[in-house]
């Protein structure tokens, strides 16, 4: 896992709340916050990436899943989230916190 997105462990529990972009394949977890700031270079308005995320099914609350890390430099990424498949770019996967399983 890369060390650019600090993890950050939960008192008491084994999960901890970290960007989905961090996030790798058969990770398992919970949508916690959906935001337009995903920490990279923005090539859309932070309005615009999180209204588009919140209408792919990126909303609070929602199961998610890593299914898939493409081959070179692990992008994009394809998730389950709730009963929907979704491919993403990393760089947009930022802009998800996620409440990750303990592994």
């Amino acid at each position: 896992m890369s060390e650019a997105y600090p993890i950050s462990p939960e008192a008491g529990s084994e999960a901890c709340v970290r960007p989905l972009a961090a996030a790798r394949r058969g990770d398992r977890g919970v949508i916690v916050r959906v935001t337009g700031v995903s920490g990279a270079a923005e090539a859309v308005v932070a309005d615009e990436l999180e209204r588009r995320l919140l209408e792919m099914g990126f909303v609070e609350g929602a199961a998610i899943e890593v299914l898939h890390e493409g081959l070179f430099g692990r992008d994009p990424i394809a998730v389950r989230v709730d009963d929907t498949r979704v491919a993403l770019r990393r760089r947009e996967a930022g802009a998800v916190s996620v409440k990750f399983d303990g592994r």
